[in-house]
């Protein structure tokens, strides 16, 4: 091989390459595996949801749901995202209670009224009884 010419390096490379093609030489490689079919991908399920085990009922709207949905808990049951009530954040429910004192009064009957003087600072005011006589 050390005195090979570049005619002879390229009438070997030919007999290699019609030997491959007449499928001599090494063995092939083994064709893939048929695919399997493709997996729902791994998205995450929101907070508090599952996917179905089995086809069922939704609770609230009574509509099926299949095998693979995502569910989540609807009363004591499992079913649709859509029919959950919404969870309201801590400051929703803070407004919601604000809102439901001013409309029943509760927070201007509670308060009384005020005993500041006009002009005077906050830390100057005294009750009304210690005041003495009006002049």
């Amino acid at each position: 091989m050390l005195g090979e010419t570049c005619a002879q390096r390229e009438a070997i490379k030919r007999a290699q390459a019609a030997k491959k093609k007449a499928g001599g030489g090494k063995p092939a490689a083994k064709k893939p595996a048929a695919k399997k079919p493709a997996a729902k991908e791994a998205v995450p399920l929101p907070r508090g949801s599952v996917r179905a085990a089995y086809p069922g009922i939704c609770p609230a709207c009574f509509k099926d749901y299949a095998k693979g949905e995502d569910l989540t808990k609807v009363t004591d049951h499992w079913g649709h995202p859509a029919c959950a009530p919404r969870q309201m954040s801590a400051a929703e429910r803070e407004f919601a209670r604000n809102k439901a004192r001013i409309e029943s009064g509760e927070t201007f009957r509670g308060q009384k009224p005020s005993d500041w003087r006009r002009g005077a600072s906050p830390s100057s005011t005294r009750p009304a009884a210690e005041l003495g006589p009006a002049v």
